[in-house]
């Protein structure tokens, strides 16, 4: 499975939300390939689930896989809910 994270520029948040979603997806016993880019780059990338912010996900609309919105990028039980409203964890 890979999934995007994405900011504007791709460095700092996007690098930040990485690590986090990388966290709660080990805590979960969940294996993905995560990623951190800027939005241009997203929006030509194949993934299964991109995870951004609420000013970006117009941006990546077009994707044919799930696009979530996250923002703020360090609260793990929002990252969390994400990646279950994406199916990806299990609630509970």
């Amino acid at each position: 499975m890979k999934i995007l994270t994405v900011c504007g520029l791709g460095m700092g948040s996007s690098l930040i939300l990485r690590m986090n979603v990388e966290t709660v997806l080990k805590k979960h016993g969940v294996e993905a390939n995560v990623e951190h880019m800027d939005v241009s780059a997203a929006a030509s990338t194949n993934a299964d689930l991109v995870i951004t912010n609420a000013e970006l996900v117009g941006n990546l609309q077009h994707l044919s896989c799930p696009v979530v919105v996250v923002n703020n990028y360090i609260d793990t039980n929002e990252i969390t809910q994400a990646l279950v409203n994406a199916g990806i964890l299990t609630q509970g």
